[in-house]
């Protein structure tokens, strides 16, 4: 299991996967986005997205497929973005969450609107909009905090079955660019 950037071509299932969990789209970038992948397989397992305002960063769209979820993935997902923030040169990153215990773990304080940087306060109030209980909280980067069990656990993820015993491991059609709804192939036989 690993993080990385992703990639122009997995802006297809981030946009679903986003759409699937309630998660924020404003001003979508899949370049400001990370994924984790099972090495072996190459499925994509979380995502989160690191949003730059100007002077502030925010980490927002976390999110954890289904079946890896309890494997400290979406942890990792955190970690790396957290680093990413650092590497941009900023001190502190934030975050709007519906449910800010799973950021706590991490070192995230809450903190009241008043004290949030100007861009974030009236994304907090957009996000409040569409979910009374979000909640803004803050890091400063270098008291990040891994739990030694979300560690352990990301060593080793692998994903729960469903349940008809089938683990994701086909590509779908979507996945290349084709909607297989108006699809034609070059060996068709018109079989379904």
């Amino acid at each position: 299991m690993y993080v990385r950037g992703a990639k122009k071509r997995e802006e297809v299932w981030l946009l679903e996967e986003i759409e699937r969990m309630d998660l924020d789209e404003a001003a979508f970038r899949s370049r400001e986005y990370v994924i984790a992948l099972d090495e072996e397989t190459g499925e994509k397992a979380g995502f989160g997205r690191l949003r730059l305002h100007e002077e502030v960063c925010e980490v927002t769209s976390l999110g954890v497929v289904e079946p890896w979820r309890g494997q400290g993935v979406g942890a990792h997902v955190v970690e790396r973005l957290v680093d990413h923030a650092g590497d941009e040169g900023f001190e502190t990153v934030y975050a709007l969450a519906p449910e800010p215990d799973y950021l706590l773990q991490f070192g995230f304080e809450p903190i009241e609107r008043s004290a949030l940087p100007e861009p974030l306060g009236d994304r907090l109030d957009a996000k409040r909009e569409h979910h009374e209980e979000v909640i803004a909280t803050s890091l400063v980067i270098g008291e990040f905090s891994m739990p030694d069990r979300l560690r352990e656990r990301f060593k080793v993820a692998s994903p729960a079955p469903d349940a008809e015993g089938d683990n994701g491991d086909e590509i779908p059609a979507e996945e290349f660019g084709i909607d297989p709804e108006t699809a034609t192939y070059k060996y068709d036989t018109g079989r379904q």
